[in-house]
């Protein structure tokens, strides 16, 4: 998270916009103390940090030879015991 002074963000305040439409999140800090964060309403960034993810652990169960997801049978095994 990228921390800019309440002056900085005072004469760049559209540029910080976009900044945050882009997925960033910024703190405003007032005298070194934080007054503000600003936040994407809509997180692009997280969506591709799951690809990200799924691409991590395709990648390592296809180094480990786990074989294909049984969907059917992990949903059974979890079942075990519950009512």
């Amino acid at each position: 998270m990228r921390e800019i002074d309440e002056a900085e963000a005072a004469t760049r305040f559209s540029a910080i916009l976009d900044d945050v439409c882009q997925g960033e999140e910024i703190l405003i800090t007032r005298n070194s103390k934080s007054i503000a964060r600003l936040v994407p309403t809509i997180r692009k960034a997280q969506t591709s940090n799951a690809e990200e993810a799924m691409v991590r652990i395709r990648k390592r169960a296809e180094a480990l030879k786990l074989g294909p997801f049984d969907w059917e049978k992990w949903k059974s095994e979890r079942d075990v015991g519950r009512r």
